[in-house]
């Protein structure tokens, strides 16, 4: 009996072996043993029906499916690995992958997809590796990765991706490396990176940034490594950089010419820095980056002189490995940076200009028109550049293909009509502190490409709309440090995709009606460092999608309510600075469903009403409060989101008044500085080490007050499960 069983099960398996054997496609080869399937190069233009149900590994590459329609994997709910590279794939269909709940790595590498749709991507939720290289992607819609959760690695090389809104990535939680080298990126938003919580590499290489995204990258907290190279990017402002756990930077092949001081003060854990190949003549001691080990400069024209003493003496003082040799003077050249002493660099003579330190003359770019005299230009990035030559007029001939232009401080006073011919290509011009009084009706026509236009540190107190004329991709606008005293009222009408207006540090004052007609898509208005003391209720009325609005450092007596009213997305308000002595009931109302971030830092505060807040919760990200003259804060037990508080230098009185801040102060555990002014036996006390409190009604209720202040602090957990919540204790308060 046990010997027919045994036949029986044998007979029955080889049945099944062979039954699986018959299901496999004619132009397929299947592996039933390892559950594989492939089907190469072929000439399927549909998904075989009859691949085995139980197949795990499926490989249908250089076949010609074109669209991969809804439910085209349901018959195989096993797979674990899909391979669909060269399979001239345009579309995906929305449910195109339902039923492959099992599957971790999808290759869809060199196919011709254009858009990812919102559910194009929908049922893969054990998927941890998505190979989209190689597609011609220009468009992610929202939500597109919305059910990938388990996504580790997300790679989108060699697209066609521009910009980058905010949010594009929500969904992957879980996601380490996202890799959009080699398209031409040259804007992200904000909040483009703000949905990766766990990502710890992500690669910009190759793309068309113009600028380091600062903004963007803070929002990727766990970030260790960061590729930036091959970007048109010239300069490193200050502060730059803020990824407090970055350790890998790569800024190489790049267009630097300068680096500020403090620009990775805060990215502490820097460890290695990668500049090579760009424009540094020199770079000036890096504050804030003690921990850098490892600095990388080969390439660059690098200028031994004394001026590179203070760096040369940081490299040595901090025993950072630095890479690179000296370009001038002559009889240093090709020595080592680490083998200088400090006798040979000297300065016997005035320095020559920037571009003569560079020992060999800078190509021309070949077929494509003649570099001015005086000014260089580089074929491989399409850069020219005739920085501080002294140069009166704006020069000509430059090379057709040229996208960055750099002719900051020159002395041109005006820039007059059809001041850039044949540069149908360029994105960005750099205008600044040139003593420009003027710009001229047509200065931009035939700019058809610019997206970005420095004009900071000139004399420019006015524009007319028709000085934009021909350059209605503009979208990054810079005016800071001009001679404006108002908003030049009408100019932006030619200007449909401005999303960046700069114009801080001038003496604007007021904002009225109609300064800002034809901005309809400005989404980041900067006017710090003006002299604004009135903003009318209908002057920022045609910002209807503004995310951004800077006003700190004006002349401001109380918050502009009613200029606010309309402007449905605003995330981030400066007030900081202006002289607001009062905040009044329900003041940032009209704001209170979009705004994050709010600055009323250094103001002079002296109260803040019980309503103040009113309509303000979990938005909230950020609260700067510090250095005003309050003595105690209203009821913001709704603001549950936190992520920063900032109450330094605020002589808080620390009676029992002050018992319910105390106790929100341990429930949020942050770092918030709240340091007591009063009575004089606390004053100087951090609030929540004060022991005036301890004699305060309800103190041994809770955990606050049943535990010593440093306890309290640390097990903020046992807080939340506590039957008096601090929350509690400061509704009672107000009452």
């Amino acid at each position: 009996m046990r010997l027919s069983w045994g036949l029986l099960l044998l007979l029955a398996a080889l049945a099944l072996e062979w039954m699986a054997a018959a299901r496999c496609p004619a132009p397929c080869v299947c592996d039933n043993l390892h559950a594989h399937v492939l089907c190469l190069n072929g000439s399927l233009t549909t998904i075989p029906t009859t691949i085995p149900q139980l197949t795990k590994k499926l490989n249908l590459r250089g076949n010609s499916f074109m669209v991969i329609p809804a439910g085209a994997f349901l018959a195989t709910p096993y797979l674990t690995h899909l391979d669909l590279q060269r399979c001239k794939v345009e579309r995906l269909e929305e449910g195109a992958f339902r039923g492959l709940g099992r599957l971790v790595y999808l290759n869809l590498a060199s196919n011709g997809i254009a858009v990812l749709y919102q559910e194009s991507l929908d049922g893969l939720s054990s998927l941890q590796q998505l190979i989209l290289e190689g597609n011609r992607i220009e468009e992610i819609q929202p939500g597109a990765f919305g059910h990938l959760g388990s996504l580790i690695v997300l790679d989108l090389r060699a697209n066609a991706l521009v910009y980058l809104p905010d949010m594009v990535f929500q969904g992957l939680q879980v996601l380490r490396w996202l890799r959009l080298s080699h398209n031409t990126l040259h804007v992200l938003g904000s909040e483009a990176f703000a949905a990766l919580p766990a990502l710890r590499r992500l690669s910009l290489d190759h793309n068309e940034l113009q600028a380091l995204p600062g903004e963007a990258l803070a929002r990727l907290d766990g970030a260790t490594w960061l590729d930036l190279g091959h970007n048109p990017i010239t300069y490193v402002a200050e502060e730059a950089l803020a990824m407090a756990s970055l350790q890998h930077l790569f800024l190489d092949h790049a267009s630097l010419q300068d680096v500020a001081p403090d620009a990775f003060a805060r990215s502490p854990q820097l460890r290695t820095l990668d500049l090579r190949e760009n424009q540094l003549q020199g770079l000036p001691p890096l504050a804030g980056a003690g921990g850098l080990v490892r600095l990388s400069l080969a390439g660059n024209p690098l200028l031994c002189s004394c001026l590179l003493h203070p760096f040369r003496d940081w490299l040595a003082r901090s025993r950072v490995q630095a890479e690179g040799a000296c370009a001038a003077p002559p009889a240093l050249r090709g020595r080592p940076l680490d083998s200088l002493r400090p006798p040979e660099m000297r300065c016997g003579r005035p320095q020559p200009p920037p571009s003569s330190a560079v020992p060999l003359e800078q190509p021309r770019a070949a077929g494509s028109g003649q570099c001015p005299q005086g000014c260089t230009c580089s074929p491989e990035f399409h850069h020219g550049s005739c920085e501080n030559r002294d140069l009166q007029e704006i020069p000509r001939g430059f090379p057709r293909d040229t996208r960055l232009l750099d002719l900051r401080r020159n002395a041109f006073g005006t820039v007059p009509p059809g001041a850039f011919p044949g540069l149908k290509e360029l994105v960005s011009l750099h205008l600044q502190s040139c003593g420009i009084e003027a710009l001229r009706p047509g200065a931009l026509r035939g700019l058809q490409s610019l997206v970005y236009l420095y004009l900071a540190n000139n004399r420019l107190s006015t524009l007319v709309a028709t000085a934009f004329e021909g350059a209605p991709r503009l979208a990054y606008l810079d005016l800071d440090h001009n001679a404006f005293t108002s908003l030049p009222a009408g100019a932006f009408q030619l200007l449909p995709n401005l999303i960046s207006l700069r114009l801080q540090h001038n003496a604007i004052g007021e904002l009225a009606e109609g300064d800002l007609t034809g901005a309809g898509g400005l989404r980041w208005l900067y006017l710090a460092g003006n002299a604004i003391g009135h903003i009318a209720p209908a002057a920022l009325a045609p910002t209807k999608v503004l995310e951004k609005l800077h006003l700190e450092g004006n002349h401001l007596v109380e918050v502009p309510t009613a200029a606010l009213r309309g402007l449905p997305t605003l995330s981030e308000l400066k007030l900081s600075q202006n002289p607001i002595k009062q905040l009044g009931d329900g003041v940032f109302l009209p704001v209170a469903s979009s705004l994050q971030h709010l600055y009323l830092d250094n103001m002079g505060l002296e109260q803040i009403s019980a309503g103040a807040f009113a309509g303000l919760g979990p938005k909230i990200r950020s609260l700067y409060l510090e250095s005003n003259k309050m003595s105690n804060i209203p009821d913001m037990r709704n603001f549950t989101g936190l992520e920063i508080l900032n109450l330094r230098n605020v002589p808080f009185h620390c009676d029992c008044q002050l018992l319910p801040l105390r106790r929100w102060i341990d429930k949020l555990n942050l770092r918030v500085g709240a340091t007591c002014g009063s009575p004089a036996e606390a004053q100087g006390l951090k609030v929540k080490f004060s022991t005036t409190f301890q004699t305060c009604p309800g103190w041994g209720q809770g955990k606050a007050g049943g535990a010593s202040p440093d306890k309290a602090a640390s097990k903020p957990s046992k807080k939340k499960r506590s039957g008096k919540s601090p929350a509690r204790g400061f509704k009672k308060s107000r009452a």
